[in-house]
């Protein structure tokens, strides 16, 4: 993180200085699910970010490692955006979130079935989770 950034010490404002925006998190959640994304995929998602402020959370997200730059395999204009180990690690947060989301909020019923899943065995759930992602790195 950019030390001119830094508001404090204190943990959670350095966490929530790089993730706590409206987008970055979103943005983290699409790639662990979809483990790589270009700019344009990112665009479509249904939460409809603008351009301006994708690029700037891109940045943001990459400079404080959690996200990387891939060559795109298809296309020399395009870039593949992946999850480093570090946001990895963010993934027993978003099933906090989810939980917590699920229990005062309507939520889709895919997304209940995943989390009937993680509430049999929170510790496997979660431990699987990362161990799958960080595979695919």
């Amino acid at each position: 993180m950019k030390a001119s950034k830094k508001r404090s010490n204190c943990p959670i404002n350095t966490s929530l200085e790089i993730w706590g925006d409206k987008w970055s998190l979103l943005i983290i959640r699409d790639l662990m699910f979809k483990k790589q994304c270009t700019y344009g995929d990112f665009l479509k998602s249904e939460e409809k970010i603008a351009t301006n402020i994708l690029a700037s959370r891109l940045l943001v997200l990459e400079e404080n490692d959690l996200i990387t730059k891939l060559d795109h395999p298809d296309s020399k204009a395009k870039v593949l955006y992946q999850l480093t180990e570090k946001a990895i690690e963010l993934f027993p947060v978003l099933i906090e979130i989810s939980l917590w989301a699920e229990k005062y909020y309507e939520i889709p019923e895919e997304r209940k079935i995943v989390l009937e899943k993680a509430k049999q065995n929170k510790t496997a759930f979660i431990e699987k989770g990362i161990r799958k992602m960080k595979e695919g790195l």
